[in-house]
């Protein structure tokens, strides 16, 4: 870590230092868009246990479960798109070897983040109401409104609890030392919301640059992150891999195919892990280097 006023940078390693047993992680993205997979990669490296995990998942969620690293996961979905049912995700549900699942409607964890993002205990809403939601969720309470609606009556809603998070990690495409971070693609995956959600936030990106040169070419509205919400922030290039972050790369759909296919076999996935998770994220990158190079020969 760099000893400059207000200069955030950090390794990968450092930043999972930080973390400890039993943390409530939120793990920004969507699905198989711009997930942190360097610092998920690094999380599974370490000795960490029993976290909370809070992500509209995709390969993260897969890859911690099937470390046994989640004791409690709250989850909107868990996907790869054209992979429907990440296979990790898939056999810990069906073996139930995540010990308590709280699926939530997308809407209604939305509004959890929104909660937590203003210090709020919770915030009421109608999602839910009349759905298996609140019967596979019995935690979930119900409010009535203070106020009468045009026929006297008090309305009931869902109270859906903050999700408060000890930390949000996020990646994006561009950030600065200071932990300003903008996104380049078509969405910024509430990042913000994880961001303010949490105690930490710490930011993977694919470049650090300039200050001046986050808004380079690049509507102001982009910068999605200012530094008050940050605690660190890592240059890791291609650190979404095999998830996208366009436009810096596309989804790696030869890998996600190879990533599935080997996660149903216990030999296959046995190879998979000694040849792409052993060591550290330079090695990594340069086994899906290796592995690419395979394919067009």
């Amino acid at each position: 870590m760099s000893s400059k006023p207000r200069d955030k940078r950090m390794t990968i390693d450092e930043i999972v230092a930080t973390l400890e047993d039993g943390m409530t992680i939120g793990i920004g993205g969507w699905g198989p868009r711009r997930k942190p997979m360097a610092l998920v990669r690094a999380i599974l490296r370490s000795d960490l246990k029993d976290l909370t995990i809070v992500s509209w998942g995709g390969a993260d969620v897969g890859l911690l479960a099937e470390a046994g690293k989640i004791k409690k996961l709250v989850y909107a979905f868990v996907t790869m798109d054209t992979v429907p049912l990440e296979p990790h995700f898939q056999a810990a549900r069906q073996s139930r070897s995540i010990p308590e699942i709280c699926e939530w409607d997308e809407g209604m964890f939305q509004t959890g983040l929104v909660a937590a993002s203003q210090r709020l205990p919770f915030l009421p809403m109608r999602a839910g109401l009349g759905s298996d939601v609140l019967v596979n969720n019995p935690d979930l309470a119900l409010v009535a409104s203070p106020y009468t609606d045009e026929n006297g009556h008090h309305e009931e809603l869902v109270a859906v609890p903050a999700l408060r998070l000890d930390v949000a990690l996020v990646h994006l495409n561009r950030a600065d030392e200071h932990g300003n971070a903008s996104y380049l693609g078509p969405d910024p995956y509430f990042d913000d919301l994880f961001a303010m959600a949490a105690e930490k936030t710490f930011v993977s990106c694919e470049q650090i640059v300039d200050t001046a040169g986050l808004t380079v070419d690049t509507p102001v509205q982009r910068l999605l992150l200012n530094r008050m919400m940050v605690s660190g922030v890592v240059e890791t290039p291609n650190g979404a891999h095999f998830t996208n972050c366009v436009p810096d790369y596309e989804r790696d759909e030869k890998f996600q195919k190879h990533y599935a296919a080997s996660a149903k076999d216990p030999d296959a996935w046995a190879a998979f892990k000694q040849r792409f998770l052993a060591g550290d994220e330079s090695a990594y990158q340069e086994a899906v280097k290796a592995f690419h190079a395979e394919q067009e020969a």
